[in-house]
């Protein structure tokens, strides 16, 4: 249950820039092995208003390669996608295999915004706990690394973070009247969420309540999970490396295949002997 969580923990600034310093080269090293695999990766980013999901984006995207991943907003869906089944859209958005995608709200928004507002009827949103369940089958069994993260605030630690928002003049936008509301019916949207994690954490696609109250300890979990779950899809042991050092900067080929590169002058000298070789056809 999401109320027996410890949201007391915490991390200074100063306990928690060696963990990320360390988490910059991991990072990047494994999204070059997981593309040599040809492993796609998943991460849904679930949790209250104001609860720090893009800090978590923001931090994971600076870093990552941008080449090799995309953020996926969520958003009301559109007049078309409404006339399909409500996975349709996250379906045509999955990466391709070797790239990562984040989905800023997914597919568990049937489970909770849709039901939370009272958008869709109880038999629809009672219906898309197992749907969604064999969505996820299908794509762990086709080799994607799917992580799900929920993001717990308390009611009062969100009240806080609304009102500051509000005095800030470049985050004031956010606060919008769905924020009050789902602050005003806290209890009914933890239930769903408690709901939503029973019914739909899995063997293979389980979820990683991060306590998020304090920004610092929230993105150090975060990153850290994603980087053990990238880690334990490959089939083959990373090299361990020191932040920031000549050896983060290894070649993504040459990490993968394990191999050591033929040097140059005796490759260039294998190239003249198969010339000479033609030569004397």
């Amino acid at each position: 249950m999401l109320s027996d969580l410890d949201l007391s923990k915490s991390l200074s600034k100063s306990a928690a820039a060696p963990r990320l310093k360390a988490l910059e080269s991991r990072l990047r090293l494994l999204q070059y092995a997981v593309q040599e695999a040809n492993v796609p990766i998943v991460i849904c980013l679930e949790g209250w208003n104001a609860c720090g999901r893009g800090e978590v984006i923001k931090r994971l995207s600076e870093l990552l390669d941008p080449r090799l991943y995309q953020v996926s907003r969520g958003r009301p869906p559109s007049p078309l996608e409404l006339r399909y089944h409500f996975l349709w859209r996250y379906q045509l958005a999955l990466p391709r295999k070797g790239e990562m995608l984040i989905f800023d709200h997914s597919w568990y928004s049937r489970v909770l915004e849709d039901r939370c507002h009272r958008l869709i009827k109880k038999k629809l949103w009672r219906q898309a706990y197992s749907q969604i369940n064999e969505f996820e089958r299908w794509l762990v069994d086709d080799g994607t690394v799917l992580v799900k993260f929920w993001l717990h605030i308390s009611r009062k630690e969100q009240r806080c973070r609304f009102h500051a928002y509000r005095k800030d003049p470049l985050l004031r936008w956010k606060v919008t009247k769905a924020y009050w509301r789902q602050n005003k019916h806290y209890k009914r949207w933890l239930r769903a969420a408690d709901e939503m994690i029973a019914r739909c954490g899995t063997a293979y696609a389980p979820w990683t309540a991060v306590e998020a109250e304090d920004p610092q300890w929230a993105r150090v979990r975060a990153l850290e999970t994603v980087a053990a779950r990238m880690e334990a899809a490959l089939q083959f042991q990373l090299p361990n490396l020191k932040p920031g050092g000549a050896e983060a900067r290894v070649s993504n080929q040459a990490l993968v295949e394990g191999k050591k590169r033929v040097p140059r002058r005796k490759a260039e000298e294998k190239s003249v002997e198969i010339e000479a070789g033609d030569q004397a056809r």
